[in-house]
This record gives structure tokens, C-alpha cells and sequence, in this order.
């Protein structure tokens, strides 16, 4: 995965349109983690063979794997250390196979001055094609609450 850098923004430093992207190559020891950690053990995601029998054909990351690139982004880069989820929005338009190259983008939408929370979309693709949507909206530190 490319390592995003720590980047920690605080509220007064975002913009409208501001936003950064993430490319993670889906690797077996990656879904095979994700099933441990989450205790989805669907074979779909583990069992070639299973998987060979469905629409798929192939095994495919679990959708909320995906989805967690997107944690990424936020916790590291847009907006960094100190945001704080509140809600996520995700809608699953593709699957994501073994060895597919996720590109996560994450773009501000709207500030919202009360509560400091900024509404993100979110975008994942593979090869250009949309695989998962969805908004997120985030607490952001201000100037005033950044930690150390």
C-alpha cells in the first residue's frame, strides 16, 4: 500500500474541493486478515473453489474492507489525526477481486461551521470503474483543540 504521511489538518485549514487519493493493491493476506479481524468468514472471500461457483467466479474482498481504505484517508491524511467519524454512507456498485488496485479518493463536499464537521465524499475505483460511493461526515479538530 502507499503509505500516506501524517497529515493533520484542523477545521480552518480545509476548503471545499480539497482532497486526497490512496492506492492499495488487494493482496489474499489482506482478506484473509480482514475475515480474522472481523469474523466474516464468508467463503466467498476464502475459498477459490467456492468462489468459482458464483456470479463472481473468483474470490472477492469483503465490502467493508473496501470500505476501510476510506478510514484510512481520513485518519491519516483528510482530515489527519483527530477526526473523528460520525456517520458513513456506502453503496457497493462492483466487486473487488485479489490483486485489483483500489484508488480511494476522498474529497471535501461542505464545512459545517457549528460542531466543526465536514462532509466528505468518497469515492473507491478499480481501473477507472466506480466500485463504491458513499459520504462521510467527520468531526475536525480546530485550531484551538489540537492535541500536542
Amino acid at each position: 500500500m502507499e503509505i500516506l504521511e501524517l497529515r493533520s489538518l484542523t477545521f480552518e485549514d480545509l476548503s471545499v474541493g480539497m482532497r486526497e487519493t490512496l492506492v492499495k493493491q488487494v493482496q489474499s493476506s489482506d482478506v484473509i486478515g480482514f475475515a480474522e479481524v472481523s469474523g466474516d468468514r464468508n467463503p466467498i472471500h476464502l475459498s477459490e473453489h467456492f468462489a468459482a461457483r458464483t456470479p463472481f467466479k473468483s474470490r472477492i474482498a469483503h465490502g467493508l474492507y473496501t470500505a476501510s481504505l476510506i478510514s484510512a484517508v481520513l485518519g491519516t491524511r483528510l482530515p489527519g489525526p483527530g477526526a473523528i467519524y460520525l456517520s458513513q454512507t456506502l453503496k457497493f456498485l462492483a466487486p473487488v477481486y485479489i490483486g485489483d488496485k483500489v484508488s480511494v479518493t476522498v474529497e471535501v463536499k461542505e464545512l459545517i461551521e457549528r460542531g466543526h464537521r465536514a462532509l466528505l465524499s468518497c469515492l473507491c475505483q478499480v481501473e477507472g470503474t466506480d466500485v463504491l460511493t458513499g459520504e462521510a461526515l467527520v468531526k475536525v479538530p480546530s485550531r484551538g483543540e489540537q492535541p500536542g
